[in-house]
């Protein structure tokens, strides 16, 4: 869940850094149906407060300036990721994020289901018919397969991850963490714009 909260960074850090960010696609809970698991469910192993999360993740969320919504339920994120990389394609993966993490984590929609990611993926500027068309064909399925297949060798096992030259930031971190760290592994600032 914590990559909602840092879309609005990586445009930040890709304004201040002359870096190239690039996404991959990570398994998170790829036993998911696709129907979806109540939160509760997700973590009834695991010695987790739901409603405690849910507050903190609220609280980060209003600290952004990031809407979010009454989240109860987690769903399947396979078919958005594939249908990411077709928008990395177009151009346009940022405002794709952007608009998949709304729904997810604001309207509580279901990322797993085609339907709701055409509409998500015509909400980010992108051709829904295209986007359906992707959807049916599965066409970006084995991208995604390699993503997941380069996460495990990477050794990520959690998101975020942030990697730079070999080195690797995991968690969601204040920004200014993430600005040390891509200053110590030797991340340059852009030039200031000069105002003319």
């Amino acid at each position: 869940p914590w990559c909602y909260f840092i879309t609005g960074r990586i445009e930040k850090i890709q304004a201040t850094y002359a870096v190239e960010v690039e996404w991959i696609a990570f398994p998170l809970h790829p036993e998911t149906p696709d129907e979806g698991l109540s939160l509760a469910e997700l973590f009834a192993d695991r010695p987790i407060n739901v409603h405690e999360m849910v507050r903190q993740l609220r609280k980060t969320a209003a600290e952004l300036g990031l809407p979010f919504g009454d989240r109860t339920m987690t769903y399947n994120s396979r078919l958005a990721q594939e249908l990411s990389k077709w928008a990395a394609e177009k151009g346009r993966e940022n405002d794709f994020h952007r608009a998949v993490f709304r729904a997810y984590f604001s309207d509580g929609l279901n990322i797993g289901n085609p339907a709701v990611l055409v509409n998500v993926a015509d909400a980010a500027g992108l051709s829904a018919d295209e986007a359906r068309r992707v959807l049916e064909s599965r066409t970006y399925r084995r991208s995604v397969d390699r993503d997941w297949d380069r996460a495990v060798r990477l050794g990520v096992t959690a998101v975020p991850t942030f990697m730079i030259r070999g080195k690797s930031l995991v968690g969601a971190q204040p920004t200014s963490v993430l600005e040390r760290f891509l200053e110590e592994n030797g991340a340059l600032r852009n030039p200031p714009l000069l105002d003319l």
